[in-house]
């Protein structure tokens, strides 16, 4: 049997757009979105990585450095990763002696992240050459198309938050 009889008739032609302009241009934008998302997470994930941390555990540390000492949980929160996440990330950094985990004295069910000096000196030296590579990332974008991008951004994730969720 040959290929043109295993195929259906029309098998192999994109299927008909059965959808309206302003549902095309919804499905454009959630198409683009992840894709955009994956692209900038490989361009820090390989910037990070010179320095020997993953993605996560910068982002970790660098909460840490700008927030100062914070709770599992609402680093989990901030993060917008679940408790187990953190605890993993934590487990890594606290190994390389980068960050220390201590219960709270007022209520021990809360263990609250501190960096330690090694980790501040590594995000001292990381944060400014990661701040020279989000900016030349974001050349593609005029200063005012950055401004307006995140204003759009958080518009769809608030309005999704507080409407759809």
């Amino acid at each position: 049997m040959g290929k043109d009889e295993l195929t259906e008739a029309g098998a192999d032609r994109p299927a008909a757009r059965q959808w309206s302009e302003k549902q095309d241009i919804a499905l454009r934008l959630w198409a683009t979105l992840p894709r955009c998302y994956a692209t900038c997470s490989r361009a820090m994930a390989a910037q990070v990585q010179e320095y020997d941390l993953t993605t996560p555990q910068f982002v970790v540390l660098e909460a840490l450095h700008h927030l100062g000492p914070l709770p599992l949980g609402e680093l989990a929160e901030k993060l917008l990763v679940t408790g187990g996440n953190v605890t993993y990330v934590m487990d890594r950094l606290e190994s390389r002696g980068l960050v220390t985990r201590d219960r709270r004295t007022d209520d021990r069910r809360v263990v609250v992240a501190r960096m330690t000096t090694e980790g501040r000196d590594l995000v001292s030296k990381v944060f400014p050459d990661h701040v020279g590579r989000m900016e030349h990332l974001s050349r593609h974008l005029t200063d005012q198309e950055q401004r307006e991008l995140s204003v759009l951004l958080k518009k769809l994730g608030t309005g999704i938050l507080e409407h759809d969720l």
